[in-house]
């Protein structure tokens, strides 16, 4: 199944056009997205794993139409929703005025900066042997997509599917987003960044000596 997000290198969507005075400055509104965003996933009811796929599981028609905060706010009433934290009233302000349940665990601003500079490390032991290193050629998998949820959340982008590339680093062993997006655990395994050609991934590249660098979980390699 074609997913609506996976846009890379994929045709018919039109060149990109970057922003001509750089990086655009947030907004009122969008900076609230992103505050809102971050106050409820302090409430401890899902991962970055999950709100990811929330946001992937939007309606084809919105994700092309919505702008990227859009997708932010869309993809959080669903997760509210989707938990149990708020309700489609609540949502639609039809909620009363007695305090939620879940009031205590509002995040100060005092505790903003702290709980930003902490960040959310995705780094894990586990006891997954490390099947490559630096050097190795490999390949992804194919096909590609979840291999534990048919049609859900994978860090593998469609256009690197079957591809060779060549181990650069080992990164240590970290969450692994297929399972932890699913509420299956984190599975932890090891990560590498993978260099391909650009040769490898498009069949008319603008610059074939280009390569990308891509961080994979193990299982999402095989030996080339």
């Amino acid at each position: 199944m074609s997913r609506v997000h996976d846009m890379g290198g994929r045709f018919g969507d039109g060149a990109i056009q970057p922003e001509p005075q750089g990086i655009p400055q947030l907004g009122d509104w969008q900076a609230r997205a992103l505050a809102l965003t971050l106050a409820s996933g302090s409430l401890g009811k899902w991962n970055i794993d999950v709100s990811r796929h929330a946001r992937e599981c939007l309606s084809p028609k919105d994700y092309a139409r919505f702008s990227y905060f859009e997708k932010w706010i869309a993809g959080l009433a669903d997760l509210l929703v989707q938990t149990g934290v708020l309700t489609l009233e609540d949502l639609q302000g039809r909620d009363g005025d007695a305090p939620h349940p879940l009031a205590y665990k509002v995040l100060k601003p005092e505790a903003v900066s702290g709980v930003l500079a902490k960040g959310g490390p995705a780094d894990r032991p586990c006891d997954v042997l490390v099947q490559f290193a630096p050097g190795d050629v490999v390949k992804t998998r194919h096909p590609g997509g979840n291999a534990m949820v048919s049609g859900g959340h994978t860090r593998l982008p469609a256009y690197a599917i079957g591809a060779r590339g060549q181990i650069v680093q080992l990164h240590g062993t970290h969450v692994l987003p297929d399972s932890n997006a699913h509420g299956l655990g984190e599975s932890p395994e090891p990560i590498y960044a993978v260099a391909f050609a650009a040769s490898e991934l498009w069949v008319n590249p603008e610059h074939p000596g280009d390569e990308v660098v891509l961080d994979l979980w193990q299982s999402y390699l095989e030996p080339a």
